[in-house]
């Protein structure tokens, strides 16, 4: 995995061809559906662009959405076998809606081809879908027809720097051990606190949890204000704050005065500055120091990265 990091720049050299491209109707917003890695793209690309208008689906079949019919329904599936999507992409031809795929191939891959729906074939590299995020984002830029964000994101390939970050993460990594991270960030960057959270999950093995401000403010933070009787429970919390200078001024505020409060009450606290640069770059390379932190907190434990042993065997009793 080591080596998936460092060449993840090059995922932004990848050129996406739309097939039955004559048939990719012209929208202006988008339903996304797909699981897990598969949805990355999505949250971080309204993350850049916050006038995107797309909406995520983590489901089967489809949400009731009032304008459904004015949405191109984008089925994200990087194996193409992910059971509900291709529920959605069922649910769709079944509403005779707009619909496109991207995926590396596999069931949905072939009704792509029988349908002859317009379609992006991602390069299977044989990395993980959860850190395909930049050969999926170019895919589903194509599939929007987004070719100013494409140029924009072609770019990455040079500007972002692996290495720079790496003694970062391990860094991060070892300052986790022993515990599990609870990530904080404004509601803006939610997409990085949540895609940190789910790294964590399957790259570190580790639990983790996310939550954005000012929401926590008002409910989640008095979880940490316990007594000795059950101080056993917030032991091994270990908050991380993914501070944006670009934030409100309040938002920022609230970081400040929320980590002076729980590190009075011996909750640690690790600061992680977002960069401030451009958006793609902003968002991608924020992600490369999740995959640095998540893959050096699986070397702490002796675990392997790649391994999601529980979710294959869910998926076979299922």
């Amino acid at each position: 995995m080591r080596k998936d990091i460092l060449e993840f720049p090059e995922q932004f050299t990848f050129a996406p061809r739309v097939e039955h491209a004559s048939r990719l109707d012209a929208r202006r917003s988008f339903l996304v559906c797909g699981m897990g890695g598969s949805q990355f793209p999505t949250a971080l690309l309204k993350t850049a662009m916050p006038s995107l208008n797309a909406v995520s689906w983590r489901d089967y079949d489809l949400p009731e959405l009032r304008d459904l019919r004015d949405r191109l329904v984008v089925i994200s599936s990087h194996s193409g076998n992910t059971e509900e999507a291709i529920s959605s992409f069922a649910a769709a031809r079944r509403r005779r809606l707009a619909v496109a795929v991207m995926t590396t191939g596999g069931e949905l891959l072939k009704l792509a081809r029988r349908y002859e729906v317009p379609h992006v074939v991602i390069p299977d590299t044989g990395i993980q879908p959860r850190m395909a995020t930049g050969l999926m984002t170019r895919a589903l830029l194509a599939l929007m027809q987004d070719r100013k964000s494409l140029a924009a994101t072609a770019k990455l390939a040079r500007t972002l720097a692996p290495a720079a970050s790496e003694k970062k993460g391990r860094a991060i990594a070892g300052r986790l051990q022993g515990s599990f991270p609870l990530v904080y960030a404004s509601n803006r960057n939610r997409a990085l606190a949540r895609t940190w959270k789910i790294l964590f999950n399957e790259n570190g093995r580790v639990p983790a949890f996310w939550n954005c401000l000012p929401e926590a403010n008002h409910n989640e933070m008095n979880s940490l204000d316990v007594a000795d009787v059950n101080r056993a429970l917030v032991d091994k919390v270990h908050l991380i704050m993914l501070h944006d200078a670009s934030d409100h001024p309040r938002i920022q505020r609230r970081m400040m005065v929320m980590k002076q409060l729980v590190k009075k009450r011996g909750v640690p606290v690790l600061d992680v500055a977002i960069p401030h640069v451009e958006p793609f770059e902003k968002i991608f390379s924020t992600l490369l120091l999740g995959q640095w932190a998540s893959y050096y907190t699986a070397q702490g434990y002796g675990t392997d990265p790649h391994d999601i042993f529980i979710i294959e065997e869910f998926k076979k009793l299922i």
